[in-house]
């Protein structure tokens, strides 16, 4: 029926004829992510002339007229061993797009890679994600943490996000079941309710991929790009920081003996961000790290050498107080860390 299947034991992903998601089901609920009568991985464009400002606005007005864009050029399948794909070209005027999806073998994301040879004039380019969910709110990340905001336009300033910004990743859900869109290069989205066939509401997710200003300079974005987004039903707000983490450091294969890590956590709502020598030249190690959930959290940090003094540091790493440490034993160091709360640690070898 021109339909094409990708599935694997987490996943199963339906893609018809028009190159656009029809279901989305994550096999552990059943439940299909993609609202009845929609299409997901809708790529949208639309007219872009913003009144002042051509290449920092987004003026409201834009989501007036809108073209989908559903005629196919071409459409490749492959089947491997531990990865299918299929590959959708189409074009506009003068634009190439070609979209792979992809499902990987034991893996619960369904992985986007959208490359386009870009020619368009005040145009914007949007990536649109229906999801069959009640979400009163989305999470956005932000630097080491995530915020809220509105997905309605209840009062003035709910109206006033109707684009909103986001480091790697959005995440709509509703007690039991979320979904989340991650980027590695998007960072402009909206995020609205729309009326959902048979009764109820779902949320469309819209990524900003391309503009097209004029002012200042006429041949702002034209040429290739290449973007990625990654899907994940079932998924909760540290499954988002995973997503998120995974498709921009991807694990990276090098020739050689294995290295243990150097640090390890007992918990997984804490992510350590960066691991480094001190500035200062002084040997010690530096390791960085913030609670991600948005609670309070006890863990233990481990270290994989031997351990003399740890002690608190700020983001310039000069010691302060101890406030997040609570014991340290041998190479162990038991942290109690508030909401979102980065703590920063000098541990001297």
């Amino acid at each position: 029926d021109g339909q094409t299947v990708l599935e694997n034991e987490l996943l199963r992903v339906v893609v018809d004829e028009t190159g656009r998601i029809r279901s989305l089901v994550e096999k552990s609920s059943g439940r299909d992510s993609v609202p009845p009568g929609s299409r997901a991985a809708e790529l949208q464009l639309f007219i872009d002339t913003p009144a002042k400002w051509d290449a920092w606005d987004i003026d409201r007005h834009y989501a007036r007229l809108r073209e989908v864009l559903t005629e196919v050029d071409e459409l490749v399948v492959q089947s491997m061993p531990t990865e299918a794909t299929v590959t959708v070209r189409r074009h506009h005027e003068s634009t190439r797009i070609s979209q792979v999806f992809s499902v990987r073998a034991g893996s619960p994301v369904l992985e986007i890679t959208t490359s386009v040879d870009w020619h368009e004039r005040q145009r914007l380019l949007k990536l649109a994600f229906p999801i069959d969910v009640n979400a009163g709110r989305a999470a956005y990340e932000v630097q080491f943490g995530h915020v809220f905001r509105s997905t309605h336009s209840n009062t003035s300033w709910d109206s006033a996000q109707y684009e909103t910004p986001s480091h790697r990743w959005v995440h709509v859900g509703e007690p039991g079941f979320g979904v989340v869109i991650a980027n590695d290069s998007t960072y402009g989205h909206d995020v609205t309710q729309r009326p959902r066939p048979g009764g109820g509401v779902t949320t469309v997710v819209r990524e900003s991929l391309l503009r097209a200003p004029l002012f200042p300079d006429p041949e702002s974005d034209q040429g290739e790009h290449v973007l990625r987004t990654s899907v994940r039903a079932g998924a909760d707000v540290m499954d988002a920081v995973c997503a998120g983490y995974e498709l921009n450091l991807p694990l990276r294969h090098l020739s050689g003996r294995g290295v243990e890590p150097l640090f390890r956590l007992d918990t997984s709502n804490v992510v350590i961000e960066t691991v480094k020598l001190a500035e200062d030249r002084s040997g010690d190690v530096i390791v960085r790290l913030y609670e991600a959930a948005g609670s309070r959290s006890k863990c233990v940090l481990a270290c994989d050498f031997d351990v003399t003094e740890v002690l608190e540091a700020d983001l310039l790493e000069r010691t302060v107080r101890r406030l997040a440490i609570r014991t340290v034993e041998g190479s162990a160091v038991q942290l109690e860390l508030r909401p979102f709360e980065i703590v920063t640690l000098r541990v001297k070898r």
